[in-house]
């Protein structure tokens, strides 16, 4: 299966390519504010489709663009298709996209392949059998301290996202660590994770296909992900965390009292809690009219 899933992503991949090469010429549509498809998104999930389920007619599908129109109904195996994950990216020539597949069997992950085209990057993963970049075995970092670590996050961009909430997050979590990058393509952030490119992940306002084969990857590395308080119940509650384990275990006590699985309590605390530090400022004054700028011995005029 997991052969099929990785020539399919590979076609697709191949599509993108050539339209990479111009793509001031791939119509874009706006599904709402923010947030786009194009032409490519969907001749690559048409491809990708085509292989799998003629390879498997007995298996469903679930699609970021066609949803379950396509594939058999009620079956207890899925794939989860997203046939360009950083379509933002890709529609200003941003080398940060990813193809990502994923097969569900009984609701759990079992197989997973994220494809990076740009760098010919292939990642995949088979349920306890380890996770891989380019046929290599992966593992997640081994860092300990938040201060040592790169996380990477999404930003929130559609009507109705919570953007106080992020700004909390990012105010709360920035000051701990290393570095945060926003990248832009779920898939390829959490394969990042699996291969200690980075330290760890989150992001709210994610689909299914957004984060199912990166999920696999994470823990075949070595990882764990899960929601904001840590349950590993997350692929349909809309956030996702992932990250070496003595990382997660850190990102879940900072992070999850903004997660919508929080206690009550949390949630009064964190709504009393002021929305910003007040942070003062100190100019120099400057000279008046009457005074004479020191002049500075070694000056060289």
């Amino acid at each position: 299966m997991l052969n099929v899933a990785v020539k399919a992503a590979r076609e697709a991949g191949k599509l993108i390519n050539r339209a990479a090469l111009d793509v001031e010429a791939v119509r874009i549509n706006q599904k709402q504010i923010n947030d786009f498809v194009t032409e490519v998104d969907q001749a690559a999930e048409k491809v990708i489709i085509e292989t799998l389920t003629t390879a498997y007619p007995g298996h469903g599908i679930l699609a970021e663009e066609s949803g379950s129109e396509f594939g058999a109904k009620d079956s207890e195996f899925v794939w989860i298709i997203d046939p360009l994950d950083g379509t933002t990216n890709f529609i200003h020539g941003f080398p940060f996209y990813c193809v990502s597949i994923a097969l569900a069997m009984q609701g759990k992950i079992e197989q997973a392949v994220v494809f990076d085209p740009t760098r010919n990057d292939l990642f995949t993963a088979t349920k306890g059998r380890g996770a891989y970049m380019n046929e290599r075995r992966i593992r997640v970092s081994k860092r300990v301290r938040l201060n040592e670590c790169l996380i990477s996050t999404g930003f929130p961009f559609r009507p109705g996202d919570n953007f106080k909430n992020y700004l909390g997050m990012m105010s709360d979590l920035m000051p701990k660590l290393a570095g945060i990058r926003r990248p832009g393509a779920a898939a390829l952030d959490m394969a990042y994770v699996a291969a200690g490119f980075t330290d760890g992940f989150f992001e709210s306002g994610l689909n299914p296909w957004d984060v199912a084969a990166g999920s696999l990857l994470v823990t075949e590395a070595g990882g764990l992900v899960g929601n904001f308080t840590g349950e590993a119940d997350f692929l349909e509650q809309k956030e996702c965390m992932a990250g070496n384990p003595r990382v997660y275990g850190q990102l879940v006590s900072v992070l999850g009292k903004y997660s919508k699985f929080a206690s009550a309590g949390e949630k009064a605390t964190l709504r009393q809690a002021p929305s910003a530090e007040t942070v003062e400022v100190v100019e120099e004054a400057a000279p008046t009219a009457t005074e004479e700028p020191t002049k500075s011995e070694d000056a060289p005029f």
